[in-house]
């Protein structure tokens, strides 16, 4: 990277750079502030942009931690600091009343970077280098108080002058209200009495008495009704009051004097505070246009590669934002492996935008300035920025289009290299398609053979082939619905983009049949070739979708494991407490069993002492495998188990029931009885002795034994099958 950044005028007009600093600019809140907004150029070194950067970046950091950076607002000095350049002049109170405001504006940040020196680390090494004192505020304070006026105490002559002045005006108060009453007695005055000329109080005489009032005239109403008298008797009180009021004021000017000359001791450190709080607004603005547009600093890397994640047009994004729109993100990438990237595709796909993004986006960036992308984006620095886009028709010179991008070709051709980024929208066009594109292929050629970086819009199919032959260049487009053919203002890298010249017309209503006659005037091969790209654009598409679904199925199976998982714990965690369960229940079933086996033995043999000896074993036995819990935890294990064994118990009476009924379903239905008729062979239920059936009667039947005959129910016979 080479150590000088020169980024030409051009550049800054092509991508509106002039309205990202206009609308950085409101957010300043000194009008000095808003002027060196308005001045800002890319940096022309490194090292002060990396600074510029980490400086709006720390700013930007303010906004939302709780040491928030102190007021910067100040009232412009520069007339005062010219003042203080020329010998013999003096500050007025109020100018010194702003030295005051901007000395103690600027050490409040100055103090407060110093304290936090751990959250903003860049600023405080960026003002560390001005004085922070005291003495110049102290000095004014002791000659100018809050109101702007000088103070009495500001010198012994000038207190005295103002003791003497406060003396006089008692004198002209009382002198005046004497005679007031004198002639307002003499029914002299008009009904208003008294009246102020001049700041000074003079009597209301009816014109009728003038000549009877001693004193001079100061003037009369307009109706000539009412002439003004200063009375003869403060007269000459007033002519003292004069006197010492031009001795006060000489005085007052005498020490506006003194201290003007101290304070131009300090003129460079007010040079400095005043372009210390210029440079704090402008950092101040930088941040909260970040702010607005949820920008960020991306990761500055050292080799040459750029990797932009959903990135936004400032301007457009805040213009969308105002109305209430949504703007499209893009991705993009340059590096070593793909220097230049070939966007194609139809018109209002956005691939202008597209190329005015990086490069408006790369200007900020070298302008000092945080950008609306992806905090995992990466960017380097280049040395030039040339662009070529728009109509740039010159009538000033009285240029075709094609003959002023000629000219800017040319110009590219003499500084283009390995630090350029070069930016074309609509390469060649202007001229011959044929012409054209193959001048354009040759001066492409160029920029690769220089290893020069860059982005080119284009409809010419001989530029999208040479993206695709060439190693270190790659085709991009912008997709569109294959069925709709409706933007989807989003960049695909890796394949070309179809014009869908034909598609489009069609769609806007074209007779097929002249789409049909056109595509027949062209050359057979470029139409298969827009037509294959037509078609892998779709395919792409298609893959797209299926990519998603997939994804989507992932996600679906991994939920899906993650809730098995969770229930395969669940029930390992059932099953060890079931265990326990069944563990301990198997260990009192054990010691019943040996109980029993004690009962039996001293059942037998009658021997008590051996009894209870075998029985105190057995205790002691067990004891020893008991671990001795608290009360709480006895009280907690309890629970625990009484728990398990109510769960246990539920589950194992609907397991009984299920078996219960089960088991009653597969008992054998009693077989339906068979029809009788005459002649069957029957008995009677349970009996031994077999007739048959003479005659059915209703629900009886007359049974015939040999001997005798009966007359039964049909429901209490069955009948006798034949041997």
């Amino acid at each position: 990277m080479q150590s000088m950044i020169d980024i030409p005028h051009k550049t800054l007009k092509d991508l509106e750079f002039s309205t990202v600093l206009n609308q950085v600019s409101d957010y300043c809140i000194t009008q000095l502030g808003k002027e060196k907004v308005l001045e800002i150029k890319p940096y022309q070194d490194k090292k002060t942009l990396l600074l510029g950067l980490r400086l709006t970046d720390e700013y930007l950091s303010s906004f939302i931690n709780n040491n928030r950076i102190p007021n910067h607002g100040f009232d412009t000095i520069s007339k005062e600091l010219k003042l203080l350049q020329i010998e013999n002049t003096y500050l007025e109170t109020s100018s010194l009343q702003k030295i005051v405001a901007i000395s103690l504006t600027s050490n409040d940040l100055l103090k407060f970077f110093e304290k936090f020196d751990e959250y903003y680390p860049n600023l405080r090494l960026f003002t560390s280098h001005i004085e922070i004192t005291s003495q110049l505020v102290n000095n004014i304070d002791e000659i100018v108080d809050r109101f702007g006026d000088v103070k009495d105490h500001a010198s012994l002559l000038l207190s005295e002058i103002r003791r003497s002045i406060n003396k006089i005006k008692g004198k002209i108060n009382s002198s005046f209200t004497s005679a007031l009453n004198n002639y307002h007695r003499l029914d002299y005055l008009d009904d208003i009495r008294e009246s102020v000329v001049d700041n000074k109080r003079v009597l209301a005489v009816k014109a009728m008495y003038r000549r009877k009032v001693k004193g001079a005239i100061m003037g009369g109403s307009k109706t000539g009704s009412i002439i003004y008298i200063e009375p003869e008797v403060t007269l000459k009180y007033s002519r003292e009051l004069n006197n010492l009021q031009y001795e006060e004021g000489e005085e007052v000017v005498r020490i506006l004097k003194n201290i003007t000359n101290i304070i131009r001791t300090y003129e460079p450190l007010l040079q400095s505070y005043q372009s210390l709080l210029t440079t704090i607004d402008v950092i101040s603005a930088k941040a909260k246009y970040a702010k607005s547009m949820s920008a960020c600093l991306p990761e500055l890397v050292e080799d040459q590669s750029m990797y932009l994640r959903d990135a936004f047009h400032p301007l457009l994004y805040l213009t969308n934002l105002e109305n209430k729109k949504k703007t499209f993100p893009q991705t993009i990438s340059l590096s070593l492996e793909h220097r230049i990237v070939v966007i194609s595709g139809p018109n209002a796909g956005g691939k202008s935008i597209t190329l005015k993004t990086v490069g408006l986006l790369q200007l900020m960036l070298q302008s000092g300035m945080l950008i609306p992308v992806h905090e995992g984006s990466k960017v380097c620095l280049f040395s030039q920025i040339l662009t070529d886009i728009g109509d740039n028709q010159s009538i000033e010179n009285h240029l075709s289009t094609y003959s002023y991008r000629l000219k800017q070709m040319n110009y590219f051709l003499k500084r283009c290299d390995k630090n350029t980024l070069f930016l074309i929208d609509e390469f060649g066009t202007g001229s011959d398609p044929e012409l054209g594109g193959a001048l354009a292929e040759t001066f492409l050629e160029v920029f690769y053979d220089r290893k020069a970086f860059g982005i080119i819009t284009t409809h010419y199919s001989n530029l999208k082939l040479l993206a695709n032959e060439k190693q270190f260049m790659i085709n991009a487009n912008m997709l569109f619905d294959e069925h709709s053919l409706e933007p989807k203002y989003r960049l695909a890298l890796g394949q070309a983009g179809s014009s869908f010249t034909f598609e489009v017309a069609q769609k806007n209503g074209i007779p097929f049949n002249l789409i049909n006659k056109s595509k027949k005037k062209i050359e057979r091969s470029k139409v298969r070739f827009d037509a294959t790209i037509a078609k892998l654009q779709k395919e792409r598409s298609k893959l797209e979708k299926t990519g998603q679904s997939l994804k989507l199925n992932e996600k679906k199976k991994i939920a899906e494991a993650d809730k098995l998982e969770a229930i395969n714990l669940k029930i390992k965690k059932k099953l060890e407490s079931y265990q326990e369960l069944y563990d301990s229940n198997q260990r009192l079933i054990y010691l019943g069993q040996k109980v029993n086996d004690l009962s039996e033995k001293y059942f037998n043999n009658k021997r008590k002492r051996e009894l209870m000896s075998e029985l105190f074993k057995l205790v002691q036995i067990e004891n020893s495998k008991r671990v001795k819990l608290t009360q709480k935890e006895r009280q907690a294990k309890k629970v625990k188990e009484k728990k398990f064994e109510k769960e246990i118990t539920q589950k194992v009476n609907i397991i009984r029931k299920n078996k219960k009924a089960a088991k009653q379903s597969l008992k054998v239905l009693p077989k339906p009885k068979p029809t009788l008729k005459v002649g069957d062979r029957v008995r009677i239920e349970d009996g031994r002795a077999i007739g048959s059936i003479d005659k059915i009667e209703k629900n009886k039947a007359i049974v015939n034994y040999g001997a005798f005959t009966t007359n039964i129910n049909l429901n209490r016979l069955e009948l006798v099958a034949d041997k």
